[in-house]
């Protein structure tokens, strides 16, 4: 657990190496964050950073096995240890010596820290460097937490910033921002920031403050739309134009959550539970979830009669030239 990592790290008590395994930076960031806390105010800590992908890790043992001038130890952040993971021979940007390496990591120098990142889903368990890598160095899985474990997560950062969230503030945010947990780190400061501490996040104030991406645009516009709201959807739509987004792409994105829409009722209707039909499209539960909760939703014709209406509208534009915003815009206005 990452966690007991953090605690060793909080202790003092720092590994000669580290290997940082995984695609989601915002953990990789926060080790070396820890990392730099404990060895000391900063600006006495010696420092080397590395890019595995322009230098052989010949320098990163090298300076590892380097005496620190300074300090009682030093830090060495290797990036991009891509000789951990599977690549065609004579595809390698660099020639490392993974022998030396391999002879290294069995007795690593105790006055430096040293952390190899491999910023990758996996590794290639084959190669006896990976084997050897994760048998004497301190592993951290710097992997984005399951939805469950991802929502107990904000709700601790949240906490700790002296507020509280709802659980559909939650899913709104993720929902809104996926993932990415660097990227909801700086949204929850921002309305940390607006709210003031002692104060609660809901999903109006997620709705009111975090950028929406286009995607949740065009589908805000959609639901105007099949609600008949052609006052909404074109504000929606005449904003879009202002952020200089193409009718082409619009109408795009539209006829996608029009399909995506058309198969989650089609699956509901088929018995299954939001959550399969999430897994099934592959698509966020909280998107499922919106689409579920509709008033007035939309039958399958109208679905189909809107597809239709947007491929027509898809041929125009690709067809014609001039005032092609217009397309579209005559399309939100027709009453489904």
């Amino acid at each position: 657990m990452i966690s007991t990592v953090w605690n060793t790290i909080k202790k003092g008590e720092l590994a000669p190496v580290y290997l940082l395994v995984g695609e989601e930076s915002y953990f990789i960031d926060e080790t070396i964050k820890r990392l730099k806390k404990a060895m000391g105010p900063e600006e006495e800590l010696e420092m080397t950073t590395f890019d595995l992908d322009e230098m052989p890790v010949d320098a990163v043992m090298d300076e590892a096995d380097t005496i620190p001038f300074f300090s009682e130890r030093k830090l060495i952040i290797a990036k991009n240890a891509s000789f951990l993971k599977a690549t065609e021979k004579g595809k390698e940007k660099i020639d490392h010596d993974v022998k030396r390496l391999e002879t290294w990591l069995s007795n690593p120098s105790d006055f430096s820290v040293t952390v190899f990142i491999a910023p990758y889903e996996k590794l290639d368990e084959r190669k006896k460097v990976t084997k050897m890598m994760k048998e004497h160095a301190l592993l951290v899985q710097a992997e984005t937490p399951k939805e469950q474990d991802l929502a107990v997560w904000i709700q601790g950062i949240v906490k700790a910033q002296g507020n509280s969230i709802t659980q559909d503030a939650i899913e709104l945010l993720v929902t809104m921002v996926g993932a990415n947990m660097l990227q909801l780190q700086m949204e929850i400061d921002k309305l940390t920031l607006y709210l003031g501490e002692g104060g609660e996040i809901t999903s109006t104030l997620v709705e009111d403050l975090v950028a929406k991406t286009l995607e949740q645009n065009a589908f805000k516009m959609l639901n105007a739309y099949l609600a008949n709201d052609s006052v909404g959807a074109l504000s929606i739509y005449h904003d879009l134009l202002r952020q200089k987004q193409e009718p082409i792409m619009l109408v795009g994105l539209l006829a996608s959550n029009v399909r995506t829409m058309s198969n989650v009722f089609y699956l509901l209707k088929k018995g299954y539970h939001p959550q399969q039909i999430a897994k099934n499209l592959k698509i966020h539960p909280y998107r499922v979830k919106l689409m579920v909760e509709q008033r007035n939703r939309p039958s399958e014709e109208s679905l189909l009669r809107a597809l239709y209406q947007l491929a027509e509208v898809d041929l125009q534009l690709k067809s014609t030239s001039g005032n092609r915003e217009r397309f579209l815009e005559l399309f939100l206005l027709r009453q489904l």
